[in-house]
């Protein structure tokens, strides 16, 4: 018996399921509610945000699976309608007023609310992005023949010429964490690209440079910024309470103060589920983390990493496999995405970066971020899903 090169899908549908996705994704689901659950115990809401979290999990789970029953193929051919749709959804918040459905929470008008449940277009945008942004490099791979230095850029110049609208459109709703979770998407799309590294590595290497003479600027010469860009001294708050938040800890310092205090005070093994002491505020939402650090100890927070790990190097491994250039680079966006949200989150928790209103993946509280990442996780099921199998075949 030998392996045929024709190709025929697998005949059992249970059989084309990617169980180890769905199981990761049940024990972050696990460590996401009991970790919130426990979050409550600080007596500081009113509504048991652990019980919301599973509703949204369960409405995540049968979104995924809608999803997974369409074809790659099908999901391609629409991405162009999601991503003018939700453009749109992010123009109408820009443009309508304050009302009940676009009310401004905490400063900001991101939202769509209808009765108990929030949309955030910014959110969605996100994974419809990397689709459409595969969707553009598959298509321009597929369609290019004699690749060149000019080809190349051109391609770099539709990924910027895609992004460049909802990165706008996001930053003017003063959104800023999510338009670098955008630029992380952008860069692990160009990196897999096909992009020369004659285009890519000057690029790099001046947004290292000016990047880092900008953090320099900040920590030594803050009215430099405040002449060259217009930013005032007081929108300064938070990467000054990042650099010396205990000369800021009764303002701007003070969640980072409290979450290092958290985490370092659980120390090896946790003081255990439900004997958290220290007050963060809305600690079941970006902060999260820390409320992991204090209760399940250093150990506990190893073992999340790990399940992160694992995840991630699953994603990487679909993508080795599967076949379609589409398929590899949407996944590859997609753990993008999932690398930056992992790294932002926890390293602003410790000080390792500045805070900004990014979550923990599958692990925070939240509708639409949690749903906007099952979205993903729908494609890269039925990108499995849908793959066709190599089957054995008989010798005459």
């Amino acid at each position: 018996m030998k392996y045929s090169s024709r190709q025929q899908p697998s005949k059992h549908w249970l059989r084309k399921i990617d169980w180890i996705l769905i199981a990761l994704l049940a024990v972050l689901a696990i460590i996401s509610v009991t970790t919130i659950s426990s979050a409550m115990g600080g007596g500081q809401y009113s509504a048991n945000f652990s019980v919301r979290q599973i509703i949204y999990y369960i409405l995540g789970a049968i979104l995924a699976f809608i999803i997974m029953l369409f074809s790659p193929k099908k999901i391609k051919n629409n991405t162009y309608l999601l991503y003018i749709f939700f453009c749109i959804l992010l123009i109408g918040l820009l443009i309508i007023p304050e009302t009940p459905i676009t009310p401004v929470i905490n400063g900001a008008k991101s939202w769509y609310t209808f009765g108990p449940v929030s949309i955030q277009p910014s959110e969605f945008m996100k994974v419809i992005l990397i689709i459409a942004l595969a969707k553009a490099v598959a298509n321009h791979n597929r369609f290019t023949f004699n690749k060149s230095f000019q080809t190349d850029l051109v391609l770099f110049f539709k990924i910027i010429g895609i992004s460049i609208v909802p990165m706008a459109l996001i930053l003017l709703q003063n959104d800023l964490g999510t338009t670098l979770v955008i630029c992380a998407v952008i860069v692990g799309i160009m990196l897999v690209s096909g992009i020369t590294w004659r285009i890519l590595a000057p690029l790099f290497i001046a947004a290292f440079i000016i990047g880092s003479s900008i953090i320099l600027a900040i920590i030594y010469k803050p009215s430099l910024i405040e002449n060259l860009l217009g930013v005032k001294m007081y929108q300064m708050g938070r990467i000054n309470s990042w650099l010396d938040p205990y000369s800021y800890s009764a303002g701007d310092g003070y969640h980072l103060t409290e979450s290092l205090k958290a985490i370092g005070s659980g120390q090896l093994f946790g003081k255990g589920f439900n004997h958290g002491e220290v007050y963060i505020p809305e600690n079941h939402t970006d902060f999260i983390f820390s409320v992991v650090g204090e209760e399940m100890g250093f150990l506990g927070a190893v073992v999340l990493l790990l399940i992160f790990l694992a995840l991630i190097f699953h994603l990487i491994r679909l993508a080795t496999k599967v076949e379609s250039s589409f398929s590899k680079i949407f996944i590859i966006g997609y753990v993008s995405l999932l690398v930056f949200h992992i790294l932002q989150n926890i390293g602003m928790t410790i000080q390792l970066l500045p805070i900004t209103g990014i979550p923990l993946p599958f692990i925070s509280y939240g509708g639409s971020s949690l749903w906007s990442l099952m979205v993903g996780i729908g494609v890269v099921l039925s990108l499995h899903f849908h793959q066709r199998q190599t089957m054995p075949s008989k010798d005459k």
